[in-house]
């Protein structure tokens, strides 16, 4: 039997789920039910939310905000079918609630039909005055459009109806800086702060802007006033130690990276950034103690196994570097700049082979740098095979046609190749763009076994009188 309301526990959640402990049936105002059913939907309850409307139904069948909420649910579990069905009869019964466009336009959204889910939105506009859920819901349609134009637009309407909606003031600083527009990102912010002096998210994402700008000073100045309006800000914190690097200024970064430390509980990147101060500060103890509690912090960051092996590379430690820069290939295999580093620390260590593989997995993975070119060519040529450095080369003037470093170094790879006549073109090719011949000692000074050689001054004798 239903109690009377004097026996029943004031708050509905907790009414709701005593009912359900016992055999008694508690009557709750439709909109109670609605509270109950969001109450579990926002907390991923869904069985505990698909019970709430059933019984709700039960109490309430011709409420349209709790068949809404069911249709929700049918589309949450993707039964688009039933969920069209019933909002196809819902909207028979009232064909201006803007939930029913709404709740459609979700489910074009999980088609893909992002267009016509915005069209619906569109629609759900004109039928209410309450329009913040939906230019939210406009503006998520419009960033998978990849539409930041209007993205940004819909979200600043949600800030402009609740300013402490942080979460559309993050997407709209997002569309900003995705279209570059970093000095209308600024003007925006700016302005919201007027308003909002004391808003440390707005102050941070202002520092951000300045910091993409190289506006320095001002991206401190931001952070400061960060940390004004929220002294355990930690964002703040570590982005102004950024700025602090930037500038030269290490030690004050260590300080601003050591206070998000003691706030909350040591991050990895934290102690990565103190670490690389120390590296510049040219402490190198301290620095690689950072460095090893970067790694048992996230023993996965291969940012901190890199920074290790720069620090023994650094060092000419190559045993201790090649170690660590395999544990950052065992977690990013897929790195160029990873093999090429290996790449060197092999040749330091005079590892051709494993150097010459690792340079054709560096490039294989889109590490197109002049220096990989000279690099690897001269490992290979290292092991003997002048006309695989040729081909290396070759490949390299793909990305750098007028490189003179690429052009001589080809010239004398193709004389240790016994090739005279490609070795002669290629050096007239070199000539033509040295003009001056400022570049030559390139070729005479790496190859000085053919740099003062009657053949090579005959050719450049030829190109002067031609010139």
């Amino acid at each position: 039997m239903a109690l009377e309301s004097n026996e029943r526990p004031d708050k509905p959640i907790t009414k709701f789920e005593s009912m359900l402990k016992t055999d008694d049936v508690y009557f709750f105002d439709a909109e109670d039910f609605e509270d109950i059913v969001h109450h579990y939907l926002n907390h991923g309850k869904i069985s505990l939310a698909k019970k709430g409307i059933k019984i709700g139904l039960q109490q309430h069948p011709a409420s349209i905000e709790l068949k809404l909420l069911q249709v929700e649910v049918m589309v949450f579990e993707n039964q688009m079918e039933k969920a069209e069905a019933l909002l196809d009869e819902l909207q028979r019964l009232d064909k201006h609630n803007d939930e029913i466009y709404i709740q459609r336009a979700n489910i074009f959204s999980k088609r893909d039909d992002h267009e016509g889910a915005i069209d619906l939105l569109q629609k759900a506009l004109s039928f209410t005055e309450n329009s913040f859920d939906i230019y939210s819901l406009l503006g998520m349609e419009y960033l998978f459009m990849d539409n930041f134009k209007n993205a940004k637009e819909s979200f600043m309407k949600c800030v402009e109806f609740d300013e402490e909606d942080y979460s559309s003031l993050y997407n709209v600083v997002y569309c900003f800086e995705f279209l570059e527009d970093y000095d209308g990102a600024i003007i925006y912010l700016n302005g919201y702060l007027e308003n909002n002096p004391y808003c440390e998210v707005a102050w941070h994402q202002l520092g951000k802007q300045y910091y993409y700008k190289h506006m320095f000073t001002e991206a401190l100045t931001a952070f400061d006033f960060a940390i004004i309006s929220d002294d355990t800000f930690i964002g703040a914190y570590f982005e102004k130690g950024k700025v602090l690097e930037k500038l030269g200024r290490y030690k004050e970064a260590i300080e601003n990276y050591e206070t998000t430390i003691s706030i909350e509980d040591p991050t990895s990147h934290a102690f990565l950034r103190i670490g690389k101060c120390y590296e510049k500060l040219k402490d190198t103890e301290m620095a690689k103690y950072y460095f090893y509690q970067t790694v048992h912090e996230d023993p996965l960051l291969d940012k901190g196994w890199l920074a290790i092996t720069n620090l023994y590379y650094s060092i000419k430690d190559f045993e201790k570097a090649i170690f660590y820069i395999n544990k950052a290939l065992n977690i990013d295999g897929e790195n160029p700049q990873y093999w090429k580093k290996c790449a060197k620390i092999h040749m330091a260590l005079k590892n051709y082979d494993q150097a010459d593989f690792a340079f054709k997995q560096a490039v294989d993975l889109g590490n197109f740098e002049l220096e990989t070119w000279l690099n690897w060519a001269e490992v290979v040529h290292i092991n003997g095979e002048e006309a695989a450095a040729v081909e290396i080369l070759n490949q390299g003037r793909e990305f750098y046609p007028d490189n003179l470093k690429l052009l001589y170094n080809s010239v004398g790879y193709l004389l240790l190749a016994e090739d005279p006549i490609n070795a002669r073109i290629m050096l007239m090719d070199a000539l033509k763009i040295d003009k001056k011949l400022k570049k030559l000692h390139l070729f005479t000074e790496n190859f000085p076994e053919y740099g003062k050689s009657e053949w090579t001054q005959e050719i450049v004798r030829k190109y002067n009188k031609t010139s």
